[in-house]
């Protein structure tokens, strides 16, 4: 459908953008649904933050998506926060609202239970420990929303130990961090392992972690998804664990924020994978 005059706008805000998926994801929304509106990637300097955000509701814009490297400088720039985009330290959606104010979410937590509970069917959080690698943005989401399902405990490992110790002491609930040189060992009895570095992602080295002491019953999930299957899932599904790819977790977080923008809740389709992977 081609946008009118009258079309709600929404759009994604990164430096670089044009690597994001978002355009093509949300696109496809607009289409099939048949809505008048329009998604754009926005390459916005880090310098030019705060003026842009500030130009959306003036711009007429609905709201946006924030990607690298503004999700945490965009903290400041709101007139509301989520308290769970609070708790993580970072922002992906910000919401206009009709008196021209700009609400913050964080979206990530949900795309990754949402995501888990249809790639592993039966799996709960409180099933037993969740083991966690990595400390940055997305594991503080991931770990938040474990946290907030109910996981009995959280290993968190990382390479930088202080990054991770930082992260327990400001998310608190079942929180442990083991050292990246026991990585191995802290598989045992896990239920989950979720990967949320970029080791293994394409063009980066590949994640080393020998997966003997995990659980045939575990779920491994790599937030990674290019490539779709990465070398740890491969690992993973080679053994007979179940194994969820992470290019579900970018489809459902955006799922609120098309609904907040555009008024209609879309679906996750295997048509909408497609799509997307295709671009």
């Amino acid at each position: 459908m081609i946008p009118s005059g009258k079309a709600r706008l929404a759009g994604v805000l990164g430096w670089p953008v044009s690597h994001s998926r978002s355009p093509r994801l949300h696109g496809f929304w607009l289409d099939r649904l048949g809505i008048d509106g329009a998604y754009v990637p926005l390459a916005v300097a880090p310098h030019d933050l705060e003026q842009v955000v500030r130009a959306l509701p003036r711009m007429g814009f609905r709201g946006a998506n924030l990607t690298v490297p503004h999700k945490e400088a965009a903290l400041a720039l709101v007139d509301e926060l989520e308290p769970l985009a609070a708790r993580i330290g970072a922002v992906n959606t910000l919401v206009v609202r009709d008196d021209g104010s700009l609400f913050g979410r964080n979206t990530d937590g949900f795309g990754f239970l949402e995501n888990l509970r249809r790639g592993a069917p039966g799996w709960i959080p409180a099933a037993g420990p969740a083991v966690v690698l990595g400390a940055g943005g997305a594991a503080r989401a991931v770990v938040a929303a474990l946290i907030d399902a109910g996981s009995p405990e959280i290993r968190v490992i990382n390479r930088s130990a202080e990054r991770a110790r930082q992260l327990a002491a400001e998310l608190g609930g079942p929180v442990r961090v083991v050292g990246w040189a026991e990585r191995a060992a802290a598989l045992a009895g896990a239920r989950l392992l979720v990967n949320t570095t970029t080791l293994g992602m394409t063009g980066q080295s590949e994640l080393d972690i020998d997966l003997a002491d995990l659980p045939p019953g575990a779920v491994v999930n790599d937030i990674v998804y290019v490539p779709l299957e990465t070398g740890l899932l491969a690992r993973a599904r080679a053994r007979g664990n179940r194994t969820v790819d992470g290019l579900g977790m970018l489809l459902w977080q955006a799922v609120p924020g098309f609904e907040a923008w555009f008024g209609i809740r879309p679906d996750v389709s295997d048509g909408l994978r497609a799509f997307v992977l295709a671009g």
